[in-house]
């Protein structure tokens, strides 16, 4: 069905206009809004990856919610194609410009506005695009005071990724690498080639500087034609479906506990700690 991973009676667009007109406590239902990517992930993995990722996280952690719980969630309609622009040069990667990006959900935000909701997460699961979300949060919430937005990159939930792979690889195996794949296995196993596993790291340009680094606040912009040949940045020929399962059930944890703070989040209308990291 349309739905997909995601659980029918949480997919927004099953909704009729009455229902949405009637729902109670409308400005306290939380929507998300997926947003992935049709991009290259090496030759072992398909397009989708990212993209499956995202929905897969989505999927299993609404699955623990009844249809009495609170937090209402319901999850509008995936925006697979996201920005992929470090990849292009790759054949099959599908890529938006960041002012399309941006315009889109700017357009996707003020539609649930004017429908009364007031919770929208924007969840994340390409690294090319975190900024993207950020900008367009900040835009909304600057333009209506009382939308509360949360640009949620997957990666930054916590899990047991650190655990299960070497320090090289989860410092470095960033796209396409032993985490994704794993996670692949998981739960599209049949369409991931594993005898095409090739690991590929940017061993040069990653050993010569202190400070600089690919990702982190202290990066340097490139694309994947300067860091590999084959579009893998990682070692995934060590994936394995034991570790793609316990790296989900860990985000899926962390996005449970996640939604369940965003369902009690009032900025607005009450005094909080706000938690600074600097």
């Amino acid at each position: 069905m349309f739905h997909g991973p995601i659980p029918a009676e949480r997919y927004y667009s099953y909704l009729t206009w009455n229902d949405i007109d009637k729902m109670s406590n409308k400005t306290n239902v939380i929507l998300i809004q997926p947003i992935g990517a049709i991009e290259q992930h090496g030759a072992h993995l398909p397009l989708i990856t990212d993209d499956a990722i995202g929905l897969q996280v989505i999927g299993k952690t609404l699955e623990q919610f009844s249809s009495q719980d609170n937090p209402v969630v319901y999850v509008l309609p995936p925006q697979h194609s996201g920005r992929s622009t470090e990849h292009i040069s790759f054949p099959g990667t599908i890529s938006l410009s960041a002012t399309t990006l941006t315009s889109l959900l700017m357009d996707i935000g003020e539609s649930v506005y004017r429908s009364g909701f007031r919770k929208l997460v924007f969840f994340n699961s390409h690294g090319g695009q975190p900024q993207v979300m950020e900008i367009v949060a900040r835009d909304l919430r600057q333009r209506y005071s009382d939308f509360l937005l949360f640009p949620i990159f997957i990666w930054h939930l916590p899990n047991v990724g650190q655990t299960l792979v070497t320090p090289h690889e989860f410092k470095c195996g960033i796209h396409a690498g032993d985490i994704e794949t794993s996670l692949m296995l998981t739960f599209l196993k049949k369409y991931v080639k594993m005898d095409l596993a090739k690991k590929e790291y940017p061993s040069t340009v990653m050993s010569e500087h202190d400070l600089l680094g690919i990702e982190g606040g202290l990066a340097y912009a490139w694309v994947t034609k300067d860091l590999s040949q084959s579009g893998v940045i990682g070692d995934p020929t060590g994936a394995t479906q034991d570790k793609g399962e316990r790296i989900l059930a860990s985000l899926v944890t962390s996005f449970k506990k996640l939604l369940k703070e965003i369902y009690e989040f009032h900025f607005w209308i009450q005094k909080i700690k706000i938690k600074c990291i600097r």
